[in-house]
Formats: C-alpha cells, structure tokens, sequence
C-alpha cells in the first residue's frame, strides 16, 4: 500500500520527468489546474459518466494536488492526519453549520 508521502515523491518525479517542471511554475495556476480537474469530474457525473471515468478525473486533481506538494515540499500526509484529529474533536456538523 502506497502512502500519502510516496505518491507525492512518485507524482513530482513523473511530472518532472515528463517536462512540466523545466521553468518554476505559478501557484496560482497550478491551483487553477487542480480546480480544473474537479470540474471535469463534476462534467462527467453530469453526463452520466461510469463511475470509472468520474473516479480518473478525481485521481486527475489528487495527482495535480501530490505533484504540487512535491514541488513546495509541503509534507501534505502529516497534514492530512492533523486535519483528520482535527475534525474529529469538531462538534457535530461543526455547530449547527447547513452544508
């Protein structure tokens, strides 16, 4: 089982190889990326897509998201399990919220 950690090294390394890092790359526009990939994903439950296709678009944005933290060097698993601790010391629905 891969970890958080080894897929983001893994994402960095390939898009690193496959030319996407030869110039520094604008945060605002890798986020713009990542973004992207969800709407594609909201596109395809809209067009009653297989579950299948829905399922590559999210791997699209976490892909996008791994890459991005193996540029920054953010260590986005121990950040996953503090938000994770986080959120279970909320209180249900966060306090009353709608959504």
């Amino acid at each position: 089982m891969s970890t958080v950690k080894k897929l983001v090294e893994e994402s960095h390394k390939i898009a690193r190889e496959k030319g996407w890092w030869q110039n520094e790359r604008n945060d605002a526009e890798l986020i713009a990326l990542m973004h992207s990939e969800l709407s594609e994903a909201l596109e395809a439950m809209r067009n009653h897509a297989k579950t299948e296709e829905v399922a590559e678009e999210l791997a699209d944005c976490c892909i996008r998201i791994f890459d991005y933290c193996g540029a920054r060097g953010i260590d986005l698993q121990d950040a996953i399990k503090k938000k994770i601790a986080k959120n279970r010391a909320r209180p249900y629905r966060h306090g009353n919220k709608k959504f």
